[in-house]
């Protein structure tokens, strides 16, 4: 395979979206220590200088924006607060539209942050009147237990809206595969109470038209650059946007092109540095 392989008559981005583990860094296990990917800091340099908005999505819901972007900053990765978004911005954006005035918050501290930052009142299990809520949102929570569990359940039968972070079963990390947790979460609350799950990271349409007006661009011109086809690039082809896949993750090249048009990338690259001698950027 070539370095970079593109289907016919691909449209030019007016503004990008990029996952973060897999394509712009590796994390490792604990998502605590990061490392750049090749190609990644020039590639953002390079849009900066050309003017071209981007962000960042994550389906880590671990650290608020305010928190990891520094970090990443830090590694010489030139992403702004406000350029990174996480599942819980997406909520944040979400739930006060649909009336969420409080929720319980099955995760460690930082899942919540950015609810509270709007005025969300956030609950733990244990929390008196954590039964009683607007809504259940389930985000990073390695230590989940079932009383945790129980408490979900029931804030859901009494009427609570049920959110989740992801509901990945994997994410790339520096040491491989990394287990995601809030797809258990979901798949116990489910399997108890039945009700429907409202998705706030990827490949959720809610998170795509919040980037289409952060950046002010139509989803249809947005590049979606990713390395999962059942995150990325479903999203991307839900919303007509235009899909990158990168080898540098969780799915090859070969695995990409194996993917039923519903999860395939208009385009593949081995790289973010591909990215910077193509067509797109010319």
């Amino acid at each position: 395979m070539n370095a970079m392989d593109w289907t016919i008559g691909l449209r030019r981005p007016e503004g990008f979206m990029f996952d973060l583990d897999g394509t712009l860094i590796l994390s490792n296990r604990e998502l605590g220590q990061y490392q750049i990917l090749p190609g990644a800091v020039e590639l953002l340099c390079r849009l900066k200088e050309r003017g071209i908005p981007f962000v960042a999505l994550t389906n880590g819901s671990a650290y608020p924006p305010a928190e990891q972007a520094p970090r990443l900053r830090t590694l010489g990765l030139p992403i702004e607060d406000d350029e990174l978004l996480t599942p819980s911005s997406v909520a944040a954006d979400l739930m006060p539209r649909r009336g969420v005035k409080r929720a319980l918050i099955l995760g460690v501290p930082g899942v919540g942050q950015t609810l509270r930052d709007v005025g969300i009142e956030t609950l733990s299990p244990g929390d008196d009147g954590a039964h009683e809520v607007d809504a259940v949102y389930a985000g990073w929570h390695p230590d989940c237990d079932m009383e945790d569990i129980q408490a979900a359940c029931t804030a859901v039968l009494n009427g609570a809206d049920f959110y989740v972070a992801s509901d990945v079963p994997f994410f790339a990390t520096s040491a491989g595969k990394a287990f995601g947790y809030s797809c258990a979460i979901v798949g116990a609350v489910q399997r108890v109470t039945g009700a429907p799950v409202t998705l706030t990271g990827k490949p959720s349409l809610h998170a795509l038209r919040l980037i289409s007006r952060r950046l002010g661009v139509p989803m249809r011109r947005i590049a979606v650059v990713g390395d999962d086809p059942y995150v990325e690039m479903l999203m991307a082809r839900r919303g007509n946007a235009i899909g990158i896949g990168v080898t540098s993750g969780v799915t090859k090249a070969d695995e990409w092109k194996a993917q039923p048009a519903t999860r395939r990338p208009h385009g593949i690259v081995s790289g973010l540095g591909d990215l910077l001698t193509s067509s797109l950027l010319a």
